[in-house]
């Protein structure tokens, strides 16, 4: 035995839960992440057990908070396609607009977000090819939990991938796309604040569910029979969850033993944590209140609307918009990206239109282009296209 296992720092064996297995490592690396319990293989498949589960991590409010602010955020910005050589933007692939024929662009966009924050990958399964170069064109979203991974028999790189136990096909139809995060998410980084914060959660709920606290019931008079002591305790029992008043004889008296909810400082930590997950998910503390005293004025709620995106948006927007770039998806020579600065970023009209007519004065851009860069419609030319008619 080892001195991290003795000293209970790494587990002797990876649990195999099948009910909460999820996919972690990249599909190539040269090596899994670690041999430590939570990550790396086991038996040649990638066991990946956290003792916390997505649903229990999402019922802490301040973790629900960044991550709809993440997701929410990213979803509501468009993907573009440009040439890489030129820089000049080009018309979307059906797909670049619509993952998934099922659903709206940004409901498939804010659940990649969502694998990605709490588990570090996310997964799109391939619907639909393109007859010309089997190219994928539709996907659909594939929790993690779905997802398992058998490892190559040196645990150095993967061998294939199995959907529900069921292994899927390397390319093609049926085939997986997966995106990893920049770290390996919120779940495996940050399990003993989590844990802390729902069993704060779950304290401050027991307590308004039990006013009166917890105690004991002292019989001064004669010993009683443990069935009539098992009934006094059922009937005491009863009149607290039903809030009603309770009687005891003289010889019987209630001893409380818990503090108080005001006692147990509930709120106090409950604060201390959401600030701490809000470092946690590298989200501003007062994005989420967990910071009770406000400074803001217009002018840094502006400069922090710019900081939100390059410092907590752009690691999940850079994963994203990289891997739906890449040759298996599109044709060498286009990228895809997040329309950031015309949409996230376009917070103060006045210095946008300063920059506008800068633009124009120094004559890199018409008013055509002006007027589209502001979402105007551009002047028509006068002439009418017949085919138009």
């Amino acid at each position: 035995m080892g001195l991290l296992e003795t000293l209970g720092l790494r587990a002797k064996a990876a649990p195999t839960n099948p009910t909460i297995l999820a996919q972690l490592n990249p599909p190539v690396m040269d090596a899994p992440f670690g041999t430590y319990w939570g990550a790396g293989s086991y038996g040649g498949y990638n066991n990946y057990a956290n003792s916390i589960l997505r649903q229990d991590a999402a019922s802490v409010p301040a973790i629900a908070r960044c991550r709809n602010l993440i997701a929410g955020t990213i979803a509501s910005i468009p993907l573009e396609t440009y040439l890489t050589s030129t820089g000049e933007e080009i018309p979307n692939l059906p797909w670049v607009d619509q993952l998934d024929k099922r659903q709206p662009m940004e409901v498939t966009l804010a659940w990649i977000v969502d694998s990605l924050f709490y588990y570090g990958v996310a997964y799109l399964r391939v619907e639909e090819v393109y007859k010309d170069d089997n190219r994928p064109a539709r996907f659909s979203w594939v929790q993690n939990d779905r997802v398992t991974v058998k490892y190559t028999f040196d645990n150095s790189t993967v061998d294939y991938y199995m959907v529900n136990n069921i292994r899927v096909p390397d390319s093609g139809v049926g085939s997986l796309v997966t995106f990893q995060a920049f770290d390996q998410g919120l779940l495996l980084r940050q399990p003993t604040t989590i844990r802390a914060a729902i069993d704060i959660e779950k304290a401050a709920a027991i307590a308004a569910q039990t006013p009166m606290g917890s105690g004991y019931i002292k019989n001064t008079g004669a010993d009683l029979p443990d069935q009539q002591v098992q009934g006094i305790l059922n009937s005491w029992k009863t009149a607290r969850q039903s809030k009603a008043t309770a009687y005891l004889t003289s010889t019987l008296e209630f001893n409380p033993i818990s503090f108080a909810p005001k006692d147990m400082m509930y709120n106090e930590a409950k604060a201390y944590l959401a600030l701490d997950l809000a470092r946690a998910c590298n989200v501003p503390a007062n994005m989420i209140d967990a910071e009770m005293i406000r400074t803001n004025t217009y002018q840094n709620v502006l400069d922090q609307r710019k900081e939100f995106a390059a410092y907590t948006l752009m690691p999940f927007i850079n994963a994203i918009q990289s891997r739906l770039s890449m040759d298996d998806l599109l044709p060498r020579g286009q990228k895809v990206r997040f329309a950031v600065d015309e949409t996230f970023l376009r917070v103060d009209p006045t210095a946008r239109l300063a920059v506008t007519a800068q633009l124009l004065e120094l004559g890199l851009i018409d008013l055509n282009q002006a007027k589209e860069m502001e979402g105007l419609t551009p002047e028509g030319s006068g002439e009418v296209d017949d085919s138009e008619l």
